[in-house]
């Protein structure tokens, strides 16, 4: 039988038992989803796919500590999101500024299409959205794009329920302030 047509469950149970091919399945069914949250938060292409990768390694690892193999996806996105949190961290002693944050503007006098005039909304919005405040942009990612509550934000982040929402509060007005202004 192929592995790809397997469920989750049964490729992790093969991974337990130390089925390389198994782990390669399972590594190509969730590695874009992984690095995609990594880089919301790390806002590195190249630190995220570290730390993606690092995850998994911990994660096949550490599988004996999983209880239910349902939880898998979710137990491995709270490693990524804690390893990119932690990296978030160490590297905020080091302000420096990616070039690929450099501002620059467009001179095509083209029209826009709608399409690419939505394109070029939700571009400006991630944009602007890397430029808050580190807990700012963490925080509003956690709950708008990845689609946490309130109480597993405070965990994740180690702060109070009150002191999280009162931050997504603050970070959704900082984001509209700026996307107003731009």
């Amino acid at each position: 039988m192929k592995l790809t047509k397997l469920n989750t469950e049964q490729l992790i149970e093969m991974c337990r038992k130390g089925n390389q091919a198994a782990q390669l399945e399972i590594y190509n069914r969730y590695y874009k989803a992984m690095f995609n949250t990594s880089y919301r938060i790390v806002k590195n292409t190249a630190e995220a796919e570290d730390i993606m990768q690092e995850a998994f390694l911990s994660a096949f690892t550490k599988l004996e500590s999983l209880q239910d193999n349902k939880m898998f996806g979710a137990w491995l996105k709270r490693i990524v999101i804690n390893s990119s949190l932690t990296a978030t961290r160490k590297n905020s002693i080091y302000q420096e500024i990616a070039l690929d944050q450099v501002s620059y503007h467009l001179t095509d006098t083209e029209e826009i299409k709608s399409n690419d005039l939505k394109s070029l909304q939700v571009n400006q919005i991630l944009k602007t959205l890397k430029e808050l405040k580190d807990n700012y942009s963490t925080s509003l990612s956690l709950h708008l794009i990845e689609g946490y509550d309130y109480e597993e934000i405070a965990e994740i982040m180690n702060i109070s329920y009150s002191n999280c929402r009162t931050m997504i509060s603050r970070a959704k007005e900082s984001l509209r302030k700026k996307i107003q202004c731009a």
